[in-house]
């Protein structure tokens, strides 16, 4: 294949050398001696064409997959994908390589068919940029072709860069032409305009989850029928396919994978029955988004809801303000013009009508503001809980001495202001929680980090052992290698041997994750495991769970002298689930946008998170957080506080938005959530956390319903 991609190098330079035609005689002997080689060898071409950012490198990329999956992995392939230079700096992105994830070789399996010497490649791909043929193929695509028959191929697939509505300029050189197109065409009108739809065998409507993919799977349908006239054919049977070639196993492109595997039995290609089970369908059936299309709005509503929170602040506070200012001089008149008893009674109407207009919740803030006042005023915070009353100090001193509150109360008189500052401020612990999510910071430990992982479990252990001892608080922060963080196993693969242990440990199986925290009771009330891992969260989780679950099934057969039963079993499972406590960062949106550890698709690895937060859910795991919703990360990547305060929540409400629509409760699954921000010399991180709280309890208030917890 190498002296392939040179001869496919050398071609596309001899049509930019000389238009077409090598200087070099040898050359153009050896070009004219292929093309004739070519005319020997039968081999069928599928040219995939259609608009810019239709989806057909993923297209491409999922009906390479399942030809080899239903092939046993015996099709050799080529790729040839086309993508356009630029006019003015005359550089191409040839970026649809970057798509392909179906094209290297796989190991050894019960689908595939290999022999000891076999290499494992099945697919070739080359990728050709238009150079100044002003079309939407290179001019050296003919040659290209020819040399690639003669290579030995079973199949040649043809991917160009997008086009308009008139172009059709792949139709010549490829035996099945197909076109890719979204549901987003404008009117049906529109369709008489598509030069493709007269030459396409098969027209593939990607990104059928969009609005209006069923009518414009009609529309196309139709339109298909007209230009082929096949009155008497059903629409339902024109060659007009549903995808969604970005979601994993969808059944619109197993659909269109199936026709398409017809046609090419027809120009020759010798196909197996095949492994993939037959689909009866023409399109996309699971159409259901993560976010309905009803939701798609949430930001917009959440920032609605929190400007009107703050809007009805002000209102509520300037009602205060003025029912204050008429009581105060209702007295007044009373007091000092005793002749105006009709003025003060008017005052006195006035503020009666503006109370009115208080909220009951706002009367209930003024209310208790004296109380308020009165609970911080001393050196000590009770509150009874039951017959038992806590206290905490409410002062602190400082190394000169001097003494300094805890909790300093505006001294505000203005009862406009007042109310303003519960609304919007309010004392740590209380809503909307700018100040704190707790009334008060924990005395009791240290805020200590235990932060490893290097090398193997062993290793790790040992370190863990260390930085936490004498603590009896043990929390623990583990970081994993590239190569766990990338679902690998431990290989000689090069990229791989190099990186086992490297700035993390290495993590691949349940006697690995035992031995890393062996020593350390999961299920202490003290000890908490925060892991910091995405793509492969679920499988690394479902470790630590497991090990957390074995560590009491073996406590029990020590204190017990035997195993036990099936009843005691589940009961201690159910134990553990509730009262393992740590976090797993699982946030694969953040990893998406900044840190790329991406295993599967977005869509499928945010289903994978509602399938955890579902299972915490059900069995009441109420200390462990389901996901660490990073901005850290993205900051990383190149974020100000700004933007990764903005793109962090994003991602929370997303979740949210997610979880809702699998039909779990707001107060069953938001408590399992929890966030994790930087640090920095930027003025915005000092107020970044007071704004973040303010915005998530007023969005999980106002907007979702939710509880104070």
């Amino acid at each position: 294949w190498r002296k392939l991609a040179q001869l496919i190098t050398a071609l596309e330079n001899a049509q930019v050398a000389s238009n077409g035609k090598a200087v070099d005689p040898a050359f153009n002997k050896l070009v004219e001696a292929v093309r004739k080689e070519a005319l020997n060898h039968k081999v069928p071409v599928l040219g995939i064409t259609g608009t810019g950012g239709a989806g057909k490198s993923s297209l491409t990329d999922e009906l390479v997959r399942r030809m080899r999956l239903d092939q046993g992995d015996a099709l050799r392939i080529a790729v040839i994908s086309i993508d356009p230079s630029r006019r003015k700096s005359g550089g191409a992105l040839l970026g649809d390589r970057i798509r392909m994830n179906a094209i290297s070789p796989w190991s050894a399996g019960k689908n595939t068919v290999k022999d000891k010497n076999d290499s494992g490649q099945r697919v070739f791909m080359r990728s050709l940029a238009t150079r100044d043929f002003g079309s939407e193929i290179s001019a050296a695509l003919p040659d290209v072709l020819a040399a690639t028959k003669c290579a030995g191929f079973d199949l040649i697939i043809v991917e160009t860069s997008g086009i308009g509505q008139g172009d059709a300029a792949i139709v010549p050189h490829v035996d099945i032409p197909m076109y890719v197109m979204t549901p987003e065409f404008g009117a049906a009108s529109q369709l008489e305009k598509i030069d493709m739809l007269d030459f396409a065998e098969f027209v593939a409507i990607n990104k059928f989850d969009r609005k209006g993919a069923s009518d414009a799977l009609r529309d196309v349908a139709k339109q298909v029928q007209r230009n082929k006239e096949a009155w008497t054919t059903p629409i339902e049977d024109m060659p007009v396919f549903g995808t969604m070639a970005a979601r994993f196993n969808d059944d619109g492109v197993t659909a269109l994978y199936q026709a398409l595997k017809g046609r090419l039995g027809e120009l020759g290609l010798h196909l197996k029955d095949g492994l993939l089970p037959l689909v009866k369908v023409r399109h996309s059936t699971n159409q259901t988004p993560i976010v309905p299309a009803a939701r798609t709005r949430y930001l917009a509503e959440i920032s609605d809801t929190v400007r009107g929170y703050k809007k009805r602040a002000r209102t509520q506070a300037k009602l205060a303000r003025e029912i204050q200012q008429l009581l105060a001089a209702a007295d007044m008149l009373e007091i000092d013009k005793p002749g105006r008893a009709k003025a003060a009674e008017a005052a006195r109407d006035l503020a009666k009508q503006r109370e009115e207009g208080m909220g009951a919740t706002e009367r209930k803030l003024l209310t208790q503001w004296p109380a308020m006042q009165t609970a911080y005023a001393g050196d000590e915070y009770v509150v009874k809980i039951r017959d038992k009353e806590i206290r905490t100090a409410l002062t602190t001193k400082s190394l000169s001495g001097t003494t300094i509150r805890k909790v300093s109360l505006p001294q505000y008189e203005d009862h406009g202001e007042i109310l303003k500052w519960l609304m919007l401020d309010n004392v740590p612990g209380s809503y909307p929680y700018t100040a704190g999510t707790f009334a008060f910071k924990r005395e009791n430990e240290d805020p200590t980090r235990m932060f490893a992982g290097e090398g193997d479990p062993f290793r790790t252990n040992r370190r863990f052992k260390l930085v936490s001892q004498g603590m009896d608080a043990k929390r623990l922060s583990t970081a994993f290698d590239s190569v766990t963080l990338y679902g690998n196993d431990p290989d000689l693969r090069p990229d791989i041997y190099g990186k086992v242990g490297n700035s993390g440990v290495n993590v691949a199986t349940l006697d690995d994750m035992k031995v890393l925290y062996d020593g350390f009771d999961l299920c202490n009330p003290t000890t908490s495991v925060s892991m910091t891992i995405n793509g492969p969260a679920p499988s690394i989780l479902a470790m630590f769970m497991n090990t957390a679950i074995d560590q009491n099934i073996d406590k029990f057969k020590t204190d017990n002298g035997r195993e036990p039963t099936e009843t005691e079993t589940a009961k201690i499972k159910e134990w553990v689930l509730q009262n393992v406590r740590g976090t797993v960062q699982a946030d694969i949106l953040k990893e998406d946008q900044g840190q790329n550890t991406c295993l599967f698709s977005t869509e499928f690895s945010l289903k994978v998170m509602g399938d955890i937060a579902e299972y915490f859910v059900h069995n009441q795991v109420r200390n462990f957080y389901s996901v660490s919703i990073s901005g850290y990360h993205i900051a990383e990547a190149g974020a100000n506080p700004i933007s990764q305060l903005a793109f962090t929540l994003s991602n929370g409400f997303t979740f949210v938005e997610a979880y809702l629509a699998r039909g779990m409760h707001i107060d069953d699954f938001a408590p399992n959530l929890s966030f994790f921000f930087s640090n920095g010399m930027d003025p915005e991180y000092t107020v970044m956390g007071r704004v973040a709280r303010r915005i998530w309890a007023v969005a999980m208030k106002e907007k979702y319903g939710a509880n104070e917890r």
